[in-house]
C-alpha cells in the first residue's frame, strides 16, 4: 500500500507592521541683534541734527561741518 502524503499546513510568518518616520524637526536659531556698538557724530545744537561718521577721509586737517550758522559738535553715540 501506498502511503499517501498529506500537505502540511503552511507557516504563517509574522507580519511586520510599517512605521512611516516622521521627518525631524531641525532647531531654529534665532537671529540676535548685535549690540550697541558707539560711533562718532556731529550734532547741531540748534536743530538736533545728527552726522554719524563712518569712515575717516584720511585728511591732515580736520574738517568743520556747519549746520544751522554755527559748527557741528563731536559727540558719541550708539546704533
Amino acid at each position: 500500500m501506498a502511503k499517501k502524503k498529506t500537505a502540511k499546513p503552511a507557516v504563517k510568518k509574522p507580519v511586520k507592521k510599517v512605521v512611516k518616520k516622521r521627518p525631524v524637526k531641525k532647531a531654529v536659531k534665532k537671529e540676535v541683534a548685535p549690540a550697541p556698538r558707539p560711533v562718532k557724530a556731529l550734532e547741531c545744537r540748534v536743530c538736533g541734527y545728527r552726522l554719524i561718521i563712518d569712515r575717516q577721509c584720511g585728511c591732515a586737517e580736520e574738517h568743520v561741518m556747519v549746520c544751522c550758522g554755527q559748527p557741528m559738535e563731536k559727540v558719541e553715540t550708539t546704533i
